[in-house]
């Protein structure tokens, strides 16, 4: 059970953000001397087919699945994972192994003894696995895998089309991007160090001018603008023009060098200002590229993906009487409560229906096969039943009444 909720947690946060998990493969190939090797789509393939992996050896272990084939498969990735976490901690090549995503950071050396402990795990499970409890007859488990399936895949297909259903990063909905960059000023450990904006014409260093500004802020975000998606560039002008209409700051944040800015002008026709920032970071801040982040007062209060923009319908009035001017009122308590409805709860329904009827089956087939038990009990019924009549039958023992013999 310990494994196989590890391994559900641990593809999940993989899935709900594939391209975290596509950075953290990359800075791997990197290490190795294989990026140039690799293109982009075959790491974030490669990042959704992981992730889809972990998470459904992990429902097939919680439901005793295919008991042989999904414990010599989880046995084997964590012969693979082991040794390479242990060549992660001694060689250090990245800061984390990012097993958990950013929802739970391990250091390197965490992450190998983890592994180690889940190392022993499967192969316990993998020696003896017709001792894990079944919570699903078999006529049912394809029920659990085809929708862990479609579930898992949707989770990821999502977050890629849009932003990562939850966001544990610390640029999520809601952060004081102002309070956390002053703490790093103040000389407080803090993961804000690396945020900085400089102007691209001049270099000038204006983080703190932004972030103390009160009022709304646009942040277009585009870690390269080389590789930006370009489909909705119309509405990328929209968004600045309305922002210029009512005196709203729009900024483009990449590291991209003045070559490609200069590009991204000539074919988009974009009269907002670039300033620079650290690539790393803008692509913690979003995971789109582009992606637009509304401030106000130095807080996010939006975050919005190239694919879902807000448009001229959206945008009738200035942001102080409009819906997206205001915080998101979503929490991370609710995100996951609709998660628990959407795949939790029918799984659970599932178990609860399939044990009912398979202990209904178990009785039936009891009462049925006890032959020996139910013709027993018919004989002796019977019996019963004879002897009653017999003894209704008998007629009564004549008694004496003093006539004849006494009188002799």
């Amino acid at each position: 059970m310990v494994l196989a909720v590890v391994l559900i947690i641990s593809g999940f946060v993989k899935a709900v953000d594939p391209m975290g998990t596509q950075y953290k493969l990359s800075d791997y190939l990197t290490a190795l001397h294989l990026q140039m090797l690799t293109p982009d789509f075959l790491t974030l393939g490669a990042s959704v087919i992981l992730s889809a992996l972990e998470f459904g050896l992990g429902i097939c272990l919680l439901f005793a699945i295919r008991k042989v084939v999904s414990t010599s498969l989880t046995l084997l990735m964590m012969l693979f994972m082991t040794p390479l976490t242990l060549w992660v901690a001694l060689a250090d090549p990245v800061s984390d192994c990012g097993c958990f995503g950013d929802a739970i950071v391990l250091t390197n050396w965490q992450s190998f003894s983890k592994n180690v402990v889940l190392l022993i795990m499967a192969y316990v499970v993998w020696k003896w696995p017709h001792d894990m409890v079944r919570l699903i007859s078999t006529s049912s488990q394809w029920i659990a895998v085809n929708y862990s399936a479609i579930f898992i895949l949707a989770v990821s297909g999502w977050s890629l089309y849009d932003l990562p259903y939850l966001d544990f990063r610390p640029y999520h909905v809601g952060t004081d991007l102002r309070k956390g960059w002053q703490q790093m000023m103040n000389g407080e450990e803090s993961p804000y160090a690396e945020f900085f904006i400089q102007r691209a014409d001049d270099g000038e260093d204006i983080t703190d001018s932004l972030l103390s500004s009160k009022g709304y802020l646009f942040l277009l975000v585009a870690p390269h603008v080389e590789q930006a998606d370009d489909s909705q560039l119309d509405l990328i002008n929209q968004m600045y023009e309305y922002a210029e209409d009512n005196n709203y700051p729009f900024y483009a944040l990449t590291a991209s060098g003045e070559k490609g800015i200069e590009r991204w002008r000539d074919m988009t026709g974009a009269e907002y200002s670039f300033c620079q920032t650290d690539e790393i970071t803008l692509k913690t801040i979003i995971r789109s590229n582009p992606g637009l982040l509304l401030l106000k007062d130095g807080v996010i209060i939006r975050k919005w993906s190239h694919n879902n923009l807000p448009d001229e319908y959206a945008l009738t009035d200035r942001l102080e009487k409009l819906k997206i001017g205001s915080m998101s009122k979503e929490s991370m308590t609710g995100k996951i409560l609709i998660i628990a409805l959407w795949y939790i709860l029918p799984l659970l329904l599932l178990t609860i229906a399939d044990r009912l009827w398979a202990w209904s089956k178990w009785l039936k087939r009891k009462e049925q096969s006890n032959k020996i038990y139910q013709l027993f009990k018919k004989k002796t019924e019977n019996e019963k039943e004879n002897r009653s009549r017999q003894l209704e039958d008998e007629p009564e023992p004549a008694r004496g009444c003093g006539s004849g013999q006494g009188t002799e």
